[in-house]
Parts: structure tokens; C-alpha cells; sequence
């Protein structure tokens, strides 16, 4: 048998490891790797048009999967491309391998073409980052880089010169044991005897949740239940927390919605469970105030604490809720349902008037037609920025849908190659990218990598021509919109030209035949919907300390709206509460 070269081996490990496909834009530097591919059973190259879709795609389908995924870029500008997904695939904590191919080995440090030291240049986006500058490095380094990705879910990027990579490597890859899953973390007892005790002292409870909720909605539910206590979420948790869910308070922060922000303040104990939210303005300074986490380092970033309990959800509830004692006192739970649902009753106007006659059409009845047609087990994928809100308050959950964004890096052009990502697990599920027209052009070169794939991706692109929550941004700041308008073509008549299905919908009573015949076809298409740019509401009072970026303030509703189906869901969990 013919000696494996340091790439064959390289590919070899990835498939022992699971990795089914490499995402990312050929080039000299990379090649020994792609033709290792070319020639490997059970792995496969997915060419896209840009690096940037490549990372962004590898952090769907890990985030799907909850397996390692893996992009690539050649040598200099090649691998730069993938910073922003990486970033946006570490912050995510979605387990990721980049390969980042470098120039010769010989040449590095000398200012040669293309140069760039990977190297450093991925350090504050990974959890490790080093260079094969030896073929007897393998196969111990890209073990070593699998490990840390997997294990402390986020990326790891090894960096491989095109010449190392064709040189001969020590030995065949032996079958060495490779970590690919994590394990579950249980708090010790002194810390769930400690929460216990607080719990059990505290009259008003109230549970905020997050993406570290996954995979623990029935212990959630059972230790609400026991303490008569309030559900909230963030943004990240929603997917996990809300559905069948007779404590949900809806969601707090900017996209906001409900009474979370009043049960988060009402209660005397808050209980963060798997949330690493970000914007402590939402967050009270005057109850007691405990955190369960499995990454200690979130634990008492926000806040202050009274109590940081180290792991995971569900484990942690496990163990805690037979040692709670259990409260009869409803008061407080039936006040907060009782405030959640007057305050989506106060906002459902807002998409329920006279939407089938306004032109341009509301982009929050686009969002609720989205969200009734689509299947039950529907990936989403959601653009930043007011496709956000949309999604924040029309996407009804049910534990088999899953939404996916750049919710925590909050970087633009995300929907499309996060689509193309979830897409390759599986062809046959039902994968919608909610853009927004500045993001759907800044990465629409990929757009033909749907085409290319014939990947069934369904594109619904809320049109608005201009770049809506930088508008918002400004109109709070006290500043006149500059530079936020986009001259677009009609997309619909791109994606025809580009070889895939397109319509474009200007007419409210177009647009539930336009998003059906969509669904339903077979390949890749986009429906190109012109909404309304004023579809932003300011309330009367706001905060002048204001934060750029994705926050906009400290006030706690910015942007006023319907919220779909989710009125149902409260008046339904009204149900519960005594009446005098």
C-alpha cells in the first residue's frame, strides 16, 4: 500500500471522525487536501462562492447535527474570509474544525505573496489554533484540534502549508480513540443543597432561560410546575423553552415581548438557566439572583450573583427538584400569565389591521404567513437585524423546528450560507432562509451554490430596500437615516436568470399562493417580497443611553408589533388561572 501524504491522513482522521463534508473555495495552497477528498470514500467537497459561506454553513449544520463540521480556505485572503463565520460559529458554541492552508513553509516569515500568519490570526475566535510545520506533528495536532472543538464546543483551526501537506507522513493514521461527543456536568451537592435552601426561602421565582436549555424542556417544565415559577427566555432559548410551555412569559431584551421583563423584576429569587445573555440593562439589580451554567466562566458575567451553580440544565434540575419543597401559592405565576397576555393582546393590532390591503405590505404578516405554511420540523434560518424581530415574535417553536442566526456575534449576510449548511444534513427537511435584502446581497454569490447543489433552500426575502434596524439605530439616536438605502434589482428575476424559481409579491393577497407554490417546488427558490421600510414603531419614552450595535437602549420594548401565534398560546395558558 502507498504511503499516506500529511493530507490523505488529514482527511482520513476527519472521516473516523464523523465529518461527512469539507466547506470552502479551492486554491494552489489547499489542493493536496481537496484532491485527498476527491479520492476518500464518505467525505465530500462542497465548492461554494465565498469562504465566508463556508464558515457559516460548517456552524449550521455542527449547530444541526451537534457534530463537528469543517470549512476551509486556501493560503492569505482564502482563510481570511472565514474569520467572521468562525466567530459567529465560536460564539454559537458550535463545534467546528477550520483549515486554514498556508503558503510554503520555507517562505513563512519573509513577507512572501499572500503571507498572512493564521495561525495568531484565529486565536480569539477558537479554542485552538496552531501550525503543522512538521508532518510528524500528525496525527496528534489535528487530534488534539478535534478534541478541543468538540469538548469545549467551538472552533479549532489548524493551519497546514501546501507543501507540508504533500509530504509523506510518519506513519499510517493508527485507529486512535477520538473524542466526539460531550459529557453531562452535575453540580456538586453543597451548590443544589445551597440553591435548594434559596429557592425554598423565596415566595416569587422566576426562570429565565437560554440556549443551555436545549434538551432539558421536561425537567424545565417539572421544576416550574413544582415552584409555581414564571418562564422567560432570551432570544437563543426560545426554540427550547417556549413551546408547550403553560409558565411561558415570552421573551425579554430589545425584540422583546410579554411579561418576562416585569417577572425577571418582580420576583425576589431569578434563576438563569443556561443563558449567557448579554444585555444586563434588562437584567434587575435589587433580587437575589442565581446562574446554572456548564461554561464557568459565564457564571456572574452579567450580574451579580448570589449563587453560581457550575452545570448543565438539565442535569442540574435532575438533581435540584427533588430536594425543592413544593410551593401552592399560584399568585405570582397568575399575575405574570395574567400580564403576558394583556400585553400581547395590547400589540396584536399591530399585523392584524387591514394587513391584506397595505402596500407595501407588513413585514410582520409576512412573517406569520411564514410561520402557519411551513412545516412542522422547519429549520430557520434568520438574517440579522429586522428579520430578527420577526422571527423573535412570529416563529412558534414546537420542538422540532429549529431557528438558527447570528444571535450572538450578530454579523449581517448569515441566513443564506447558514441555510446552505443546514441543508446538506438532510435534503428532505424543509430549510426556509429568512433575508433581508442587505444581507441577501452582500453574500448572493451563494446563492448559486443552491442552484449548483440543486439544494431544495427556500430564500423568503423581506424587501424593504434599506438596511431597517441601522435606520432604527439612528432614528433613536436623535439622527437622520444616511446611507441605509439600497437601490436593489428585482430578486426574483436574478434567481430565474440564475436557474432557480422566483417570484416577487407586492400585493398582500399574493403573498400565501406565492410562499405555497414555493414550498412545494422542488429546488432551490426565492420569493421576493417588497415591504414596508416604516414598519418600525418608537415608543413614547426612551432611554438617551444608548448602545450601537444589535441593542439599541436600555428600554425594554424599542420595537412595538404582533406576535403571531404566541397570543394564542397566552390566552391558552389563561386557561389555569383561577378566576375570583
Amino acid at each position: 500500500m502507498a504511503k499516506q501524504n500529511v493530507a490523505e491522513q488529514f482527511v482520513d482522521i476527519l472521516v473516523r471522525a464523523g465529518v461527512r463534508r469539507m466547506y470552502g473555495v479551492v486554491g494552489d495552497s489547499l489542493n493536496p487536501v481537496v484532491d485527498a477528498i476527491r479520492r476518500t470514500k464518505g467525505i465530500d467537497w462542497v465548492q461554494v462562492r465565498h469562504e465566508e459561506t463556508a464558515a457559516f454553513a460548517a456552524g449550521a449544520e455542527a449547530q444541526i447535527t451537534g457534530s463537528l463540521a469543517v470549512c476551509a480556505g486556501s493560503c492569505g485572503p482564502g482563510n481570511l474570509h472565514l474569520i467572521n463565520g468562525l466567530y459567529d460559529a465560536h460564539r454559537s458554541m458550535a463545534p467546528v474544525l477550520a483549515l486554514a492552508s498556508h503558503i510554503p513553509s520555507s517562505e513563512i516569515g519573509l513577507g512572501f505573496f499572500q503571507e498572512t500568519h493564521p495561525d495568531r490570526l484565529f486565536q480569539e475566535c477558537s479554542h485552538y489554533s496552531e501550525m503543522i510545520s512538521n508532518p510528524k506533528q500528525m496525527p496528534r495536532l489535528l487530534q488534539s484540534a478535534i478534541q478541543h472543538a468538540i469538548g469545549q464546543s467551538g472552533v479549532s483551526v489548524v493551519t497546514l502549508p501546501g507543501d507540508i501537506a504533500d509530504q509523506p507522513a510518519p506513519d499510517k493514521s493508527p485507529e486512535s480513540a477520538l473524542v466526539t461527543s460531550r459529557p453531562t456536568v452535575r453540580p456538586g451537592d453543597t451548590e443544589i443543597d445551597k440553591l435548594a435552601a434559596m429557592i425554598d426561602e423565596a415566595d416569587k421565582v422566576t426562570l429565565f432561560c437560554g440556549s443551555g436549555t436545549a434538551g432539558a424542556h421536561a425537567e424545565v417544565m417539572e421544576f416550574a410546575e413544582k415552584i409555581k415559577s414564571p418562564v422567560g427566555h432570551a432570544l437563543r432559548g426560545k426554540e427550547w423553552i417556549q413551546y408547550d410551555n403553560p409558565y411561558d412569559v415570552g421573551m425579554s431584551g430589545l425584540l422583546g415581548y410579554g411579561a418576562a421583563y416585569e417577572a425577571t423584576h418582580e420576583c425576589d429569587l431569578l434563576i438563569l438557566l443556561g443563558t449567557d445573555f448579554p444585555y444586563n440593562a434588562f437584567l434587575p439589580d435589587d433580587v437575589k439572583i442565581a446562574q446554572v451554567d456548564v461554561r464557568p466562566e459565564r457564571l456572574g458575567r452579567r450580574s451579580k450573583l448570589d449563587l453560581a451553580v457550575w452545570g448543565d440544565v438539565r442535569e442540574t434540575l435532575r438533581c435540584l427538584t427533588p430536594r425543592v419543597t413544593p410551593k401552592s401559592n399560584r399568585k405570582f405565576l397568575d399575575k405574570m400569565l395574567k400580564k403576558h397576555a394583556d400585553a400581547l393582546e395590547g400589540v396584536i393590532k399591530a399585523y392584524t389591521r387591514k394587513v391584506e390591503k397595505h402596500i407595501p405590505i407588513h413585514p410582520e404578516y409576512v412573517a406569520s404567513v411564514v410561520d402557519e405554511l411551513a412545516a412542522d420540523d422547519a429549520v430557520f434560518t434568520v438574517d440579522t437585524g429586522m428579520c430578527n424581530v420577526w422571527a423573535a415574535r412570529y416563529l412558534s417553536p414546537n420542538g422540532k423546528r429549529r431557528i438558527i442566526g447570528s444571535f450572538s456575534h450578530g454579523s449581517m449576510a448569515n441566513a443564506l450560507p447558514q441555510a446552505i449548511g443546514a441543508q446538506f444534513t438532510d435534503r428532505k427537511r424543509q430549510v426556509v432562509s429568512m433575508s433581508g435584502d442587505g444581507g441577501f446581497s452582500m453574500l448572493m454569490g451563494d446563492f448559486l451554490t443552491l442552484v449548483q447543489y440543486d439544494l431544495p433552500v427556500k430564500v423568503v426575502l423581506f424587501n424593504n430596500s434599506s438596511l431597517g434596524m441601522v435606520e432604527l439605530e439612528m432614528l433613536v439616536a436623535g439622527l437622520p437615516s444616511f446611507g441605509t438605502d439600497n437601490h436593489n434589482p428585482d430578486f426574483a428575476a436574478v434567481a430565474r436568470a440564475a436557474g432557480a424559481y422566483g417570484v416577487r409579491v407586492e400585493k398582500p393577497k399574493q403573498l400565501a399562493g406565492a410562499l405555497k407554490d414555493a414550498f412545494s417546488h422542488k429546488g432551490p427558490a426565492l420569493v421576493d417580497i417588497v415591504t414596508d421600510p416604516n414598519a418600525l414603531s418608537i415608543p413614547p419614552k426612551i432611554s438617551s443611553e444608548m448602545v450601537t450595535g444589535f441593542a439599541l437602549s436600555a428600554s425594554k420594548i424599542v420595537l412595538d408589533g404582533g406576535v403571531g401565534r404566541m397570543v394564542q398560546m397566552a390566552r391558552s395558558n389563561l386557561r389555569n388561572v383561577p378566576r375570583p
